[in-house]
């Protein structure tokens, strides 16, 4: 596994039930800004095989943006089931759900 990859697969598993990241706050802090493409392209390929909590990805507005109406109702349902609300605009506010990890812990276990 490529070194980002990695590091955005273990940020991925760091996000506590009940809190959300982004796809470009999960790649800034993987340590590339811009890659939140990516990010996204980590989850449709890893979230079954790595057992990543893909639900608690959402986009920088706070919206569900998967495409599928099934899958999205599913990201929704999840969502709710920890707690999280959505106004109604159908998004999550971020300033309350947002996750932002330690990094110092991340950076620590990256060296290892």
């Amino acid at each position: 596994m490529q070194p980002f990859t990695e590091r955005v697969v273990q940020i991925i598993h760091s996000i506590p039930p009940g809190k959300i990241m982004t796809y470009g706050q999960i790649a800034a802090s993987a340590g590339s800004p811009r890659a939140a493409r990516q990010v996204v392209r980590i989850l449709h390929a890893m979230s079954t095989t790595q057992q990543l909590p893909w639900h608690r990805v959402v986009n920088k507005h706070g919206e569900i943006a998967l495409g599928d109406p099934d899958s999205a109702e599913e990201q929704r349902l999840r969502l709710e089931e920890e707690g999280i609300t959505f106004t109604l605009e159908q998004r999550i506010p971020l300033e309350q759900y947002r996750f932002e990890p330690d990094l110092s812990v991340e950076e620590v276990s990256n060296e290892e």
